[in-house]
């Protein structure tokens, strides 16, 4: 008995369906390997230029062309390529623009390099490319989009070329493995939540170009150890460095005027803050949970200071006021059991208590230099450095060897530096001069 599958008619046929189909595939396969590379993408066509709107391939290693139909490819227009599965990108000198989304997740990328001709990166241009170790960013972009790389968990490092204007918001938010960026001085306001998440940054260095620090800019970077905000920064964004666990000290120069709300909230091991002459008011809960903070000097610009600003600040011991008694709000040392507020004798508004906290005298050690002495058109004088927090006397006597001492000025601890005159010097054969805190 003979069993059909035996049968060497039906097998043939069989045999000869198989071939079919491999030839057919073949077939396919080699007109696609002949099929044009524009053929690959819609386009729209404006100002005889174009823009690529959609990849329509397979991707993987994939080369934008130059040109399609003999018309420059000068922008990869919005989502363009969001969503594809590409193991390597290369962009034509042509382009100028990425736009919105252009390689929104496309988890499969591992490097991009940004040709000098692109001046412009839209916003989440590269949003949760994961896999991306590697950003070369060419030397025209002077603009990056907000969300441009955020979650782009592999990202190490980052150099951001002189002419970016502007980083921005949440530009780099949650680049968990980000640890070094280098901001040129073209830079002038950084966006916000630019860095948000940034687990890994260690430090930073801001330029003196910028002027602008948004809202949790750097929230939760717990690596960050510290940061000085330079001469240009006038605006500070509220929970700008919230969260940075591992911030030990923060400068802040003369051109800020405001601590903004919540600004260093939770930065647990801040131990160190320098506030400049400028700031006028310290916001809601400016430094609330800031345990490592023994101290702080509050100068004599600060006229308000917010609820709960310097709340659970546990290990504060003194809070010295160079100062009149500012305007204060609910709660402002809450839970400082160790704090008490020192000001400066002959400032005003001050009791027994300041917020809950009892106060007393600050007296510090005299801090006086005395310079440029020199013969005057109308007597002999010299110039007195007064840093200190007592006031200083200048005093005149005719014998050291059996000094009396007659005092000639006095100046507060507000005044600061003065200039000595003594117009009568004149009239004494010897006069010698002594400069001592009251």
């Amino acid at each position: 008995m003979t069993n059909k599958n035996d049968n060497p008619a039906i097998n043939g046929r069989k045999q000869s369906k198989v071939g079919d189909w491999v030839s057919l595939m073949g077939l396919l396969l080699w007109l696609l390997l002949l099929a044009p590379a524009h053929a690959q993408y819609a386009c729209t066509t404006n100002s005889g230029k174009i823009t690529i709107t959609q990849y329509t391939g397979f991707g993987g290693a994939v080369t934008i062309p130059g040109t399609i139909n003999g018309l420059p490819v000068t922008c990869i227009g919005d989502d363009a390529f969001s969503g594809c599965w590409l193991t390597s990108i290369t962009i034509p000198n042509s382009v100028t623009n990425i736009g919105n989304s252009a390689f929104f997740y496309c988890t499969s990328l591992p490097s991009i390099t940004i040709p000098n001709s692109v001046t412009s990166i839209g916003s989440s241009a590269f949003w949760y490319c994961s896999r991306l170790t590697s950003i070369t960013l060419g030397n025209s972009v002077t603009n990056i989009g907000d969300f441009a790389f955020s979650a782009c968990t592999s990202l190490t490092s980052i150099t951001i070329p002189n002419g970016v204007t502007s980083i921005g918001s949440s530009a780099f938010w949650s680049c968990t493995r980000l640890a070094r960026i280098t901001i040129p001085n073209s830079v002038i306001k950084i966006g916000d939540s630019a860095f948000i998440d940034c687990w890994s940054l260690a430090s930073i260095t801001i330029p003196n170009s910028v002027t602008s620090i948004g809202k949790s800019a750097f929230e939760y970077c717990t690596r960050l150890t510290s940061i000085t905000i330079p001469n240009s920064v006038t605006n500070i964004g509220e929970k700008a460095c919230s969260g940075c666990t591992s911030l030990a000290s923060v400068t802040l120069d003369n051109s800020v005027t405001a601590i903004a709300n919540s600004a260093f909230a939770g930065c647990t091991s801040l131990a160190s803050v320098t506030i400049p002459n400028s700031v006028t008011s310290i916001g809601d809960g400016a430094f609330i949970g800031c345990w490592s903070l023994t101290s702080i000097i509050i100068p004599n610009s600060v006229t308000s200071i917010g609820i709960q600003a310097f709340r659970v600040c546990t290990s504060l011991r003194g809070i010295y006021f160079k100062g009149n008694a500012p305007s204060f709000d609910y709660d402002v040392f809450g839970g400082d059991t160790l704090a008490t507020v020192y000001y400066l004798a002959g400032t005003k508004g001050w009791g027994s208590t300041f917020g809950d906290r009892p106060t007393a005298v600050w007296s510090l050690p005299m801090e006086i230099s005395v310079t440029h002495f020199a013969n005057q058109t109308n007597g002999f004088g010299f110039k007195v450095i007064n840093t200190g927090t007592q006031p200083v006397v200048v005093d005149a006597c005719a014998s050291l060897a059996n000094p009396i001492w007659i005092p000639l000025r006095t100046n507060t601890p507000s005044e600061g530096s003065f200039i000595f005159n003594d117009s009568q010097w004149t009239d004494h054969p010897v006069r010698f001069y002594r400069v001592r805190s009251q």
